[in-house]
Order: C-alpha cells, then sequence, then structure tokens
C-alpha cells in the first residue's frame, strides 16, 4: 500500500492532469507528472529498494494511463511490463477520489494595499471570519499595519486577502 502522502498525491495529479488535458494545457498536465515522478523517485530512494520494484501496482499503473497522452509509446512499454496483455488505450483515464485530493491546509497570499506582504495557512474549510484573523495577526502584515487604520479587508475564500489600510 502507497504512503499517505503517495496517495493524495496521486489524486491530486490525476485531478490536475485531467483538468490539464481538458483546457489544453499540455505543459502544466506534465509538469504535474514531472512533480509526481520526483515524489515517486524520492520514496523509492528512500525505502532503499533501488532499481527492484519499490513502486505499488496502485500507483503505477494510474501513472502509466497519465503518462500515455504524451508519451504513448513509452506508456505502451510500461503498461507491458507491468504485465497487461491488452493495450492501455482499452483503459480509462485515472478518476481522482477528491476526498483524497483536497488540501487539508491551504496557504493564502495576504495583500496589504495591493502587494502581497505575508502569507497565511488555514485549514481548507475556514471560515472568512477565520482567515482575515489569521491574516491581520501575520507578523509582517501587522508591521505594515502598525499606526495605519483599516478601512476594508476582501477576503476570496480559498485564494486571497486583500486588506485596504489608510
Amino acid at each position: 500500500d502507497p504512503e499517505p502522502g503517495t496517495l493524495k498525491l496521486l489524486h491530486k495529479t490525476s485531478a490536475g492532469v485531467r483538468r490539464d488535458i481538458e483546457a489544453i494545457a499540455f505543459n502544466t498536465a506534465i509538469a504535474k507528472l514531472i512533480e509526481l515522478n520526483n515524489h515517486l523517485a524520492t520514496a523509492i530512494s528512500k525505502s532503499g529498494s533501488g532499481g527492484g520494484g519499490g513502486m505499488s501496482r496502485g500507483v503505477a499503473e494510474p501513472f502509466v494511463l497519465m503518462l500515455a497522452p504524451f508519451a504513448p509509446h513509452l506508456a505502451e512499454e510500461l503498461w507491458a511490463r507491468l504485465g497487461h496483455r491488452q493495450s492501455l488505450a482499452y483503459h480509462a483515464f485515472p478518476v481522482a477520489d477528491m476526498a483524497l485530493a483536497a488540501d487539508e491546509v491551504i496557504e493564502i497570499p495576504v495583500q496589504v494595499m495591493g502587494k502581497v506582504r505575508g502569507r497565511v495557512s488555514v485549514p481548507a474549510g475556514a471560515t472568512i471570519a477565520e482567515v482575515e484573523a489569521a491574516a491581520l495577526a501575520e507578523p509582517k502584515v501587522a508591521e505594515m499595519l502598525a499606526g495605519k487604520a483599516i478601512k476594508k479587508v476582501i477576503v476570496v475564500p480559498g485564494k486571497m486577502v486583500n486588506i485596504v489600510a489608510g
């Protein structure tokens, strides 16, 4: 069984690659596959299983299926080496489990007067009030706001916080 971090990244990559292919954003889809590949290579080298195996089929097969649109000949070869007799063209693109792909903690940039002055990490389901409180408590932001009256705090949930001060 893959470790939880690997499983999370696999599902996140699957969702991201599918979204990027649909948006015809092939460069970013390939970048996501490279990120997953680097993670897997690091995990295998840390486990000490050098050249033989080290990656579960539950990770290898979806990875090869995601690779297929970009490197079809290589993907077919890998698919055959995984023991499949039928071409991978007859298999569906992996479907991500969004519960596994979702981030538990997200990082949100905080702008003061339109310039990013800091970042805060908040739970993914944080309310607007919680995000605002975290942004105002961020040390760099507090330093920028020292002696200024806050006119408006704009929170775009999950994206950013902008503080207008005068």
